[in-house]
This record gives C-alpha cells, sequence and structure tokens, in this order.
C-alpha cells in the first residue's frame, strides 16, 4: 500500500517535496525529495545536523531527522510540480524539545487533556520592496496616508491576485486583501483554524508571499520595522478557546462584558500577566523594539502597542476585543515564529485559566494620546536584551513550554544580543569620534 504522501504524489502529479522544519529564529530549512524516495523520508524522516540551523546544538549531535506529517501537506500553487510538507524533528527516536512545531503540538495536547481546542487567525503584513531592499518597490506610493489606497493596490495587483487567488485554490477562505498603512506595506487576510493549521500556513504564506514577489521581480520583507518613518510589520493573532471537538466557542457568551465569557478574561489575564516575557517570541528580534517603541510615523501613528493593556474595539491597546467570543493580540510583529506564536500565547493562556487570573479593568481610552494619564500601566520592553531578561525570569512560560526550549532560545538570542551591541554604527562614529 502507497503511503499517504506518495498516494498525493501520484494523484497530485507531484514530482518533489521539499520536506521542512522551521528552527528557532523561524528560517525555515528544507531538503528537496524526489517522490519516488517520500515513503522511506515519511516513515524516518529527513536527516538534517542541527548545528547548521539555528537550534542549540553542536557538530558532535547526532543527526535530526524531519519526520513528514501529511496533514500539512500543501502543493505549491506556482510550482505545481513541488509539494511543501511540514516536519517533526526527532533525535534518536524522540522528539526534539527544542523544535517550535514539536512544541506546539504539545501545548495544543496539552489544552485538549484540559478540554480545551485553541483556534487562532492571522493577520501577516509585509512590504513589498526592490531587490536590493533599500526602497518600497512602487515608486507612486507616496501618499501621507496610504492606508486603503485603491491606486497604490491595483498597481500590485498581479502579486496580490496571484497570491490571493492561490489561497482560494488551496481552500483557506481568503476574505479581504488591503494596501496597509505605510507606504508598499499589504494584508491579507484568510479564515481561522485551529492552531496547528493556522501556524502551518503562516509559515507556508510567508514562503509563498516571498516567492511570488521574487517571480514578479520584488522583495517580500515581514521585517518589523523595516523604514524609520514607515508603520512596521505587526501579525496580529485574533485568539479564541473552544471545547474539545471544536464545536463550541468557549470565549462567547452573551451576558459576559463585550460578549467575552469569564474563562476568555482568565485567559486573557494569563496573557497579561507574562505579556512583557512573551515579548521575546511575539517580538524576537532587535529590529522589533523599533515598532513597539516607534516615535510617530509618516501616516500619525504607529499602530503598535507599548503598554500591557487591553480595551474594546479600540487598536491603542496590547489587545482589543472587537466583538464576541475572541480578542485580537497585537503585539507580536512580522518576525514572530508562526510555531512559537500560538504555543506561547497557548502557555500563558492556560495559565490564567488554571489560576483565574484578572485581567483588570478595560481601558476605554486611546492609550497614545492619554496613556500617560493611566497609573500602573506596566509598559512593554524597551529592547530585545530587556524582553529575554523577562522571560528568563517568567516562570509559567518555563514550566509549559520546557527548560530545553527556554534554555536554548534565551542562549542563542542572547547571542545575537550581543552580536549586535558589538556593530560600530554610524550614529556612534557621528557622536562621538570627536570625544
Amino acid at each position: 500500500m502507497a503511503s499517504k504522501l506518495e498516494a498525493f504524489a501520484k494523484k497530485q502529479g507531484v514530482k518533489y517535496f521539499l520536506v521542512n522544519f522551521t528552527d528557532l529564529f523561524g528560517v525555515q530549512r528544507s531538503k528537496l525529495v524526489p517522490a519516488t524516495a517520500i515513503a522511506g523520508m515519511e516513515e524516518e524522516g529527513a536527516g538534517f545536523a542541527g548545528f547548521a540551523s539555528y537550534l542549540d546544538m553542536t557538530p558532535a549531535h547526532p543527526d535530526m531527522f524531519a519526520v513528514p506529517d501529511p496533514a500539512s501537506v500543501i502543493q505549491l500553487p506556482w510550482k505545481p510540480e513541488v509539494a511543501w510538507v511540514a516536519g517533526d524533528l526527532v533525535m534518536e527516536g524522540r522528539p526534539v524539545e527544542q523544535a517550535p512545531r514539536v512544541i506546539l503540538k504539545r501545548m495544543i495536547e496539552t489544552a485538549k487533556a484540559a478540554g480545551y481546542v485553541m483556534k487562532t487567525g492571522v493577520e501577516a503584513e509585509y512590504h513589498l520592496i526592490s531587490a536590493d531592499g533599500l526602497s518600497i518597490s512602487d515608486d507612486a506610493d507616496i501618499a501621507g496616508k496610504p492606508c486603503y489606497d485603491q491606486q497604490a493596490l491595483m498597481r500590485r495587483y498581479d502579486v496580490i491576485s496571484e497570491i490571493c487567488d492561490a489561497m482560494i485554490g488551496l481552500g483557506w477562505g481568503p476574505y479581504q486583501n488591503d494596501h496597509e498603512d505605510a507606504n508598499g506595506q499589504f494584508e491579507m487576510n484568510w479564515d481561522y483554524a485551529d492552531a496547528l493549521t493556522t501556524a502551518d500556513r503562516h509559515a507556508f504564506f510567508r514562503f509563498m508571499t516571498k516567492s511570488i514577489a521574487e517571480k514578479h521581480g520584488l522583495r517580500a520583507t515581514f521585517m518589523p520595522k523595516p523604514f524609520t518613518h514607515l508603520t512596521g510589520n505587526g501579525c496580529h493573532v485574533h485568539v479564541s478557546v473552544w471545547d474539545k471537538a471544536g464545536k463550541k466557542n468557549l470565549f462567547a457568551d452573551k451576558k459576559g462584558e463585550l460578549g467575552l465569557s469569564a474563562l476568555g478574561y482568565n485567559f486573557l489575564g494569563g496573557l497579561l500577566r507574562s505579556a512583557t516575557a512573551l515579548c521575546a517570541i511575539t517580538n524576537p528580534t532587535v529590529n522589533s523594539y523599533k515598532r513597539i517603541n516607534a516615535p510617530v510615523t509618516a501616516s500619525g501613528a504607529t499602530w503598535a502597542p507599548n503598554t500591557v493593556t487591553y480595551g474594546g474595539n479600540n487598536r491603542t491597546h496590547m489587545v482589543r476585543i472587537p466583538d464576541a467570543g475572541r480578542f485580537e493580540f497585537r503585539l507580536p510583529d512580522g518576525a514572530t515564529n508562526p510555531y512559537l506564536l500560538p504555543a506561547a500565547v497557548l502557555a500563558a493562556g492556560l495559565d490564567g485559566i488554571a489560576t483565574k487570573a484578572d485581567p483588570g479593568k478595560r481601558l476605554d481610552i486611546d492609550m497614545y494620546a492619554e496613556g500617560h494619564k493611566v497609573r500602573g500601566a506596566k509598559k512593554l520592553p524597551l529592547y530585545l536584551i530587556d524582553a529575554l531578561r523577562e522571560l528568563a525570569k517568567d516562570k509559567v512560560l518555563r514550566r509549559q513550554l520546557g527548560d530545553e526550549f527556554t534554555d536554548a532560545y534565551l542562549k542563542l538570542k542572547t547571542q545575537e544580543w550581543d552580536e549586535y551591541s558589538r556593530h560600530l554604527t554610524d550614529w556612534e562614529r557621528t557622536n562621538t569620534l570627536d570625544c
């Protein structure tokens, strides 16, 4: 009997598979496997050297294998003879506990054991820029308030429509595409799903968007703050928790404030409690902190939070409750890891449910204009190193996500910060050369 991926290849005319995994820094790694060999890979996995990616390993570690998950397979709409399939990392027969997809699957099982299924939807913003990365790709996209700009959107119709057509063909249910608040910036939305499905689609969307942009002679970037004067790239995530069967939304309560249940507010309480530590995962780069602590941009607003607060349908807070039965977590940016993001949100939220965490009072004010009036509102970290120190202190995330992941992530990200700190900038030379 043919394996699941063999059968898929035969039915769909696939010649090759990209057997994929995502490392701790969100980099996607793959091996190109001919369909004639995929059955063996489905059983044993494709071999990798862990040290060659952003995982806390050395050249002395044994082989690591990415075992493809047939449920995740996606045929490349722009190159249909190839299919992408997410893999789960194993080493010497055991799951690699620091691997992002492994962590998310473990958190999903933890939630199921408690009777919960988390569903998510993401808003993955990106810029279409020149091939050299120095400027936006559309010289005519110069409006002061470019959000929803019809002309600028339609000048990139070929790219946007090809990506959207691909999502329609894949059955993702895309429902709107728009020019975002920065010149050269776009957002594309598709239907929410269970957290693992959304994470796989999020990872593939990044790959697909970059690939289709390249096909059109452009470059797509999800970098949090690619241009100092323009709004940065967020990755807002919409969150709801359902019963074990995935049929009943446990966040929905007609009698609850803004239609959110007590369980939903407890989950939110956990998220707020660990927010500063979550930053290390939701905002994982040096550049990330030039988005969430940015001065006002050319459009007049950054659209990014800088305090640990929540409100109703109000985009100036870290969390907003736009309608009944869900909330939008507005902290994550475009560099966030598609698998670590939902894993960390679920870790904090489950602890909030278990401890009946109180999120405190909702603030129905403009935090950009009136935030200085709020006493005791916790500030988000100013720099990556501050977020890493918060993660190092957070017992909840360490317990939920595991020691191996936490230690590995802190080690590699601290090394990244140290490398950045050793970099001599033009600003330093300009301002201190005459000392």
